[in-house]
Protein backbone atom coordinates (compact mmCIF):
# COMPACT_ATOMS: atom_id res chain seq x y z
CA UNK A 1 0.00 0.00 0.00
CA UNK A 2 1.56 3.51 -0.98
CA UNK A 3 1.90 5.82 2.14
CA UNK A 4 0.30 9.25 1.65
CA UNK A 5 2.11 12.22 2.55
CA UNK A 6 0.74 15.40 3.07
CA UNK A 7 -0.77 18.31 0.81
CA UNK A 8 -1.26 21.78 1.78
CA UNK A 9 -3.24 24.71 0.14
CA UNK A 10 -3.09 28.49 0.20
CA UNK A 11 -5.93 30.67 -1.20
CA UNK A 12 -4.20 29.97 -4.97
CA UNK A 13 -1.67 26.99 -4.96
CA UNK A 14 -2.18 23.62 -4.56
CA UNK A 15 1.44 21.87 -2.84
CA UNK A 16 1.58 18.02 -3.38
CA UNK A 17 4.49 15.78 -2.88
CA UNK A 18 6.08 15.62 -6.28
CA UNK A 19 6.14 12.64 -8.13
CA UNK A 20 5.99 10.46 -11.38
CA UNK A 21 3.16 12.42 -12.80
CA UNK A 22 5.62 15.62 -12.66
CA UNK A 23 8.65 14.29 -14.51
CA UNK A 24 7.92 16.44 -18.00
CA UNK A 25 6.79 19.34 -15.80
CA UNK A 26 10.30 18.85 -14.47
CA UNK A 27 12.50 18.51 -17.59
CA UNK A 28 10.99 22.43 -17.99
CA UNK A 29 11.50 23.51 -14.99
CA UNK A 30 14.64 22.10 -14.58
CA UNK A 31 16.67 23.15 -17.90
CA UNK A 32 14.61 26.97 -17.09
CA UNK A 33 17.44 30.01 -17.95
CA UNK A 34 16.84 31.09 -14.43
CA UNK A 35 17.46 27.00 -12.85
CA UNK A 36 20.70 26.51 -15.10
CA UNK A 37 21.90 30.10 -13.59
CA UNK A 38 21.28 29.92 -10.10
CA UNK A 39 20.61 26.63 -9.11
CA UNK A 40 22.56 24.85 -11.23
CA UNK A 41 22.51 22.17 -13.90
CA UNK A 42 20.90 18.59 -13.21
CA UNK A 43 21.50 16.86 -16.39
CA UNK A 44 17.74 15.92 -16.34
CA UNK A 45 16.81 16.53 -20.08
CA UNK A 46 14.32 13.99 -20.68
CA UNK A 47 11.08 12.63 -19.16
CA UNK A 48 13.43 9.02 -18.03
CA UNK A 49 16.17 11.78 -16.78
CA UNK A 50 13.39 13.15 -14.65
CA UNK A 51 11.97 9.77 -13.35
CA UNK A 52 15.29 9.29 -12.23
CA UNK A 53 15.71 12.03 -10.17
CA UNK A 54 12.31 11.72 -8.75
CA UNK A 55 13.30 8.34 -7.78
CA UNK A 56 16.96 9.22 -6.49
CA UNK A 57 16.23 12.51 -4.69
CA UNK A 58 13.14 13.31 -4.27
CA UNK A 59 11.42 10.25 -2.98
CA UNK A 60 14.12 8.71 -0.33
CA UNK A 61 13.64 12.03 1.61
CA UNK A 62 10.18 11.85 1.36
CA UNK A 63 9.93 8.64 2.80
CA UNK A 64 12.34 8.55 5.28
CA UNK A 65 11.12 12.67 6.82
CA UNK A 66 8.03 12.53 5.39
CA UNK A 67 8.71 15.84 3.45
CA UNK A 68 10.50 16.64 0.16
CA UNK A 69 9.83 18.65 -3.04
CA UNK A 70 6.23 19.76 -3.16
CA UNK A 71 4.81 20.85 -6.82
CA UNK A 72 3.44 24.01 -6.93
CA UNK A 73 0.31 24.11 -8.30
CA UNK A 74 -2.28 27.07 -10.02
CA UNK A 75 -5.65 26.17 -8.18
CA UNK A 76 -7.67 28.61 -10.99
CA UNK A 77 -6.40 26.50 -13.50
CA UNK A 78 -4.00 23.24 -12.49
CA UNK A 79 -1.33 24.56 -13.91
CA UNK A 80 2.07 23.14 -12.93
CA UNK A 81 3.82 26.10 -12.40
CA UNK A 82 6.75 25.39 -9.72
CA UNK A 83 8.17 23.77 -6.66
CA UNK A 84 8.62 24.80 -2.93
CA UNK A 85 10.17 22.33 -0.83
CA UNK A 86 12.24 21.36 2.27
CA UNK A 87 15.84 19.21 1.51
CA UNK A 88 17.94 17.59 4.00
CA UNK A 89 21.25 19.08 2.08
CA UNK A 90 24.36 17.56 2.99
CA UNK A 91 26.65 20.43 4.54
CA UNK A 92 23.82 22.45 5.91
CA UNK A 93 22.37 22.43 9.26
CA UNK A 94 18.74 22.33 9.50
CA UNK A 95 16.63 21.93 6.42
CA UNK A 96 16.86 24.16 3.79
CA UNK A 97 14.29 25.57 2.61
CA UNK A 98 14.37 26.08 -1.71
CA UNK A 99 11.81 27.10 -4.54
CA UNK A 100 11.70 27.55 -8.08
CA UNK A 101 9.45 29.00 -10.56
CA UNK A 102 8.56 28.84 -14.40
CA UNK A 103 9.55 31.70 -16.09
CA UNK A 104 6.29 33.05 -17.06
CA UNK A 105 5.12 32.67 -13.35
CA UNK A 106 7.68 34.75 -11.66
CA UNK A 107 6.94 38.38 -9.77
CA UNK A 108 2.67 37.09 -9.20
CA UNK A 109 3.17 36.17 -5.25
CA UNK A 110 3.37 32.72 -5.94
CA UNK A 111 7.36 32.15 -4.44
CA UNK A 112 6.40 34.21 -1.53
CA UNK A 113 3.08 32.44 -0.85
CA UNK A 114 3.60 28.70 -1.13
CA UNK A 115 7.56 29.60 0.81
CA UNK A 116 5.40 30.83 3.44
CA UNK A 117 2.92 27.81 3.59
CA UNK A 118 6.47 25.24 3.45
CA UNK A 119 8.08 27.23 6.29
CA UNK A 120 5.05 26.62 8.45
CA UNK A 121 4.29 23.74 7.57
CA UNK A 122 8.36 22.59 8.56
CA UNK A 123 8.10 24.24 11.89
CA UNK A 124 4.24 23.26 12.84
CA UNK A 125 3.86 19.73 11.37
CA UNK A 126 6.95 18.42 10.87
CA UNK A 127 8.84 19.80 13.97
CA UNK A 128 11.57 21.32 12.23
CA UNK A 129 13.51 23.59 14.78
CA UNK A 130 15.64 25.18 12.79
CA UNK A 131 15.93 26.20 8.63
CA UNK A 132 18.34 27.33 6.23
CA UNK A 133 18.33 28.73 2.82
CA UNK A 134 21.07 28.99 0.37
CA UNK A 135 21.40 31.37 -2.80
CA UNK A 136 24.31 32.29 -5.07
CA UNK A 137 25.31 35.81 -4.70
CA UNK A 138 23.91 37.18 -7.98
CA UNK A 139 20.06 36.18 -7.15
CA UNK A 140 18.93 38.75 -5.77
CA UNK A 141 15.01 38.05 -5.96
CA UNK A 142 15.81 34.76 -3.78
CA UNK A 143 17.27 37.14 -1.20
CA UNK A 144 14.90 39.59 -1.39
CA UNK A 145 11.97 36.71 -1.00
CA UNK A 146 14.44 35.33 1.89
CA UNK A 147 14.34 38.06 3.89
CA UNK A 148 10.67 38.77 3.46
CA UNK A 149 10.44 35.32 4.51
CA UNK A 150 12.11 36.47 7.77
CA UNK A 151 15.73 34.52 7.26
CA UNK A 152 18.71 35.87 8.04
CA UNK A 153 21.88 36.13 6.20
CA UNK A 154 24.52 34.45 8.40
CA UNK A 155 27.70 33.91 6.27
CA UNK A 156 29.05 32.94 2.93
CA UNK A 157 29.81 28.86 2.45
CA UNK A 158 30.60 26.20 0.47
CA UNK A 159 28.61 22.84 0.78
CA UNK A 160 29.97 19.20 -0.78
CA UNK A 161 30.62 18.76 -4.41
CA UNK A 162 29.56 22.06 -5.36
CA UNK A 163 32.61 24.79 -5.81
CA UNK A 164 30.40 27.72 -5.76
CA UNK A 165 30.17 30.24 -2.80
CA UNK A 166 26.89 30.27 -1.51
CA UNK A 167 25.38 32.57 0.94
CA UNK A 168 23.60 30.76 4.16
CA UNK A 169 20.65 32.20 5.54
CA UNK A 170 19.06 30.90 8.83
CA UNK A 171 15.47 31.05 10.55
CA UNK A 172 14.94 29.86 14.24
CA UNK A 173 11.57 28.24 14.46
CA UNK A 174 9.37 31.13 16.16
Amino acid sequence: MKKEYQSFETERLLLRPTNEKDADFLVELLNSPKWLQFIGDRKVRNSEDALKYIAEKITPQLERLGFSNYTVIRKSDRQKIGTCGLYDREGIEGVDIGFAFLPHYEKQGYAYESAIKVKEAGFRHFGVQKMSAITVRENHASQALLKKLGFEYIKLIKIPNDEELLMLFELEKP
